[in-house]
């Protein structure tokens, strides 16, 4: 029989002073297979011909779910206390933006 009152279990999550610096990104690419998705988080500096990935994030789809609702659930409290954020126009590719 299932216990009705499973225990919680405390996480405790590590941050080592490099990966607590953060990396900036303005730009991510998201791709995706049938068992995976693939987060590249890349830095494009204006009116440079080439950007680097500052960081690759590869998870499940359940994971990637979850991170999509908890982006839309923080960008709602967001809004709502600093107001809408106008999305900026994407380049499409040489010289066309929509």
């Amino acid at each position: 029989m299932s216990d009705p009152n499973p225990k919680e279990i405390k996480l405790e999550i590590q941050l080592d002073d490099e990966m607590a610096q953060g990396a900036y990104a303005n730009l991510a690419v998201v791709n995706h297979n049938d068992t995976e998705f693939v987060f590249d988080f890349i830095f494009v500096q204006p009116q440079a011909p080439r950007a680097k990935v500052r960081s690759r994030v590869i998870t499940s789809p359940r994971h990637a779910k979850r991170l999509l609702l908890a982006l839309q659930e923080n960008l709602a409290r967001y809004e709502k206390t600093f107001g809408p954020i106008e999305p900026a126009m994407q380049r499409v590719d040489e010289g066309h933006y929509h």
